[in-house]
């Protein structure tokens, strides 16, 4: 099953941090535009206008209340930036590459 048919499940204190490793395995089922570093994934995206980005953003809310995780997201006019980590466990979980995958159908 890939990563963007998987549910997010909810993350406790006391769960581990995926290992990089691991990390490095989900990183490779995703769009190489998004970056892997210490214990977050990010990615920028550009689109025509503001009133484009707003779209997309309301989107990617969609996809994160559906799944109850939230990424990070910077505005600056026709750019979206996304950071996702599980600020829960203080690194990375499957969740963080689930959601980054559903934002992946979008564009």
């Amino acid at each position: 099953m890939s990563l963007a048919e998987k549910k997010c499940v909810p993350c406790e204190g006391g769960t581990q941090p995926l290992s990089s490793g691991e990390a490095n395995q989900y990183y490779t089922e995703l769009n190489k535009e998004w970056q892997l570093k210490d214990q977050e994934i990010s990615r920028q995206f550009t689109f025509q206008d503001f009133k484009e980005a707003m779209a997309f953003v309301n989107k990617v809310a969609d996809i994160a209340e559906s799944e109850g995780h939230h990424p990070d997201m910077y505005i600056f006019y026709n750019k979206v930036r996304l950071e996702l980590t599980t600020h829960a466990i203080g690194g990375l979980s499957v969740n963080d590459f689930i959601v980054a995958a559903k934002v992946d159908r979008l564009s």
